[in-house]
């Protein structure tokens, strides 16, 4: 746990939530510390996997991409390259903390070394630990190539050094983008990192904190819209995704109802994973009936057990408890993971695409909250049963359905999607995560805070 004395800045996950959006940030030194940020119940998404866009010229520093959090739950703030206020500075990102109970946000800042950004890997460079994209040497900054994208641009500050980058990275397969708490990156700041937060920090620019506004503002971008894959995931500078953030906005402008699905959208409802998993191994194929009516099976297992759980706790699960299905989802998702990897697939057809849809709305009952563990556990044990006959079925007919087999299938499937329908409908919820409330004041600050995203 971070304590909030290390903390030189941390700034609002969405100005927009005090009315501060077009508000510019202030650029001057940060003599004092800066501490109004907000605390969240859901832990935020994982960081998604993607590009960084070529170095448009000399002078410009990476950006890493970001979940931000506004009236409409966690949306994704794109990468871009930025140049900083003055010669000299580098960019320490802004990060998630688990801190009494609640998830923090810690704003990023300009300053003369990079601090602690909880160990949290954005990759280009920011591996977890201190910058090793580059350097400033006199009055220009060199670009090290092993980790950066110069493109085409006509650069000749540039270097190699691959060893700093493994020295500097934190293995992160599962793209954690929290530090500390029930599965987050378990690191605490170095001296070296404690000594850069007590430095004097430049706030964001005027124009980075617009760019944050403009992604607020675009509902493709919110995690309860697009599921962890943001339509845009970095941009070559803030201005370049204003016109594309914009025209998203005037095109399909956030809702009311957006506002209160996002709030209490879960991204990380490991059930609602594995679920997802399924459905992407059966319409792509790679997985057959068989390995799904397995994969289904062993969900309603987990599922149904962490409904008994929860009963038994009035409605949480105890540390224990919660570990204990820790390993078994593990389990389970080697077991998906294999399935989706053994070389036996089937070619597209109605029957598991169905079943894939199925799969598809479970999935999303669950990260909405609209269907409990109990209601999944059964929806699944009745998508494992009709997966387990149509293996079945196939193999005794050589691969494939006869008309009848398929008539009889749709019509339990019909039945089985009356059953999702009302489990999502049925005013049953799962009990919602904690409301937004502000975070714990900081006291005052002493002198004056590869994951290959390629």
């Amino acid at each position: 746990m971070i304590s909030l004395k290390l903390i030189r800045n941390t700034v609002l996950a969405s100005a927009t939530a005090l009315g501060l959006a077009a508000m510019p940030i202030a650029q001057a030194h940060a003599e004092a510390p800066v501490f109004v940020g907000i605390s969240i119940g859901i832990a935020p998404p994982a960081l998604p996997v993607y590009a960084q866009p070529p170095l448009p010229g000399p002078g410009y520093l990476w950006v890493p991409g970001y979940w931000a959090w506004g009236d409409a739950g966690y949306y994704w703030v794109p990468g871009y390259w930025s140049q900083p206020p003055q010669v000299g500075l580098l960019w320490t990102p802004a990060w998630w903390g688990w801190e009494g109970g609640a998830y923090v946000w810690h704003g990023g800042y300009w300053g003369p070394h990079v601090g602690f950004y909880g160990g949290v890997n954005y990759g280009f460079g920011y591996g977890g630990i201190g910058f090793a994209g580059g350097e400033w040497r006199g009055g220009g900054f060199f670009y090290n190539s092993a980790v950066v994208n110069v493109g085409g641009a006509h650069i000749t500050n540039v270097y190699v050094n691959r060893t700093v980058v493994v020295n500097n990275t934190i293995v992160n397969n599962n793209h954690v983008s929290f530090n500390g708490g029930n599965g987050g990156i378990q690191r605490q700041p170095s001296p070296v990192e404690q000594q850069a937060m007590h430095e004097n920090h430049f706030q964001p620019t005027a124009q980075q904190t617009q760019h944050q506004q403009f992604a607020s503002q675009d509902r493709a971008q919110l995690a309860s819209v697009n599921h962890g894959r943001p339509a845009t995931f970095a941009s070559a500078n803030p201005g370049a995704y204003r016109a594309v953030a914009q025209q998203h906005a005037q095109a399909m402008p956030i809702s009311a109802q957006d506002r209160q699905v996002g709030k209490s959208y879960n991204p990380n409802t490991r059930e609602a994973n594995q679920d997802q998993r399924i459905a992407n191994g059966l319409k792509s194929g790679q997985m057959t009936s068989g390995e799904a009516a397995r994969a289904e099976g062993t969900q309603s297992r987990i599922d149904s057990q962490v409904a008994r759980d929860r009963a038994a706790n009035g409605g949480t699960l105890t540390n224990q408890e919660r570990n204990q299905i820790n390993r078994e989802q593990n389990g389970a998702s080697r077991q998906i993971y294999n399935d989706n990897h053994n070389g036996a697939t089937v070619g597209q057809n109605q029957v598991n695409t169905r079943e894939a849809n199925q799969e598809q709305r479970i999935a999303n009952g669950q990260r909405t909250g609209q269907m409990t563990s109990a209601e999944a556990g059964r929806a699944q044990n009745t998508q494992s049963n009709i997966a387990g006959q149509t293996h079945n079925e196939r193999v005794a007919n050589g691969g494939a359905l006869n008309n009848q087999q398929r008539q009889q299938v749709n019509r339990e499937q019909n039945g089985a999607s009356r059953q999702i329908y009302n489990e999502n409908h049925n005013g049953q919820q799962t009990r919602p995560a904690p409301q937004q409330r502000p975070a714990p004041k900081a006291p005052p600050a002493e002198h004056g805070g590869e994951h290959g995203h390629r």
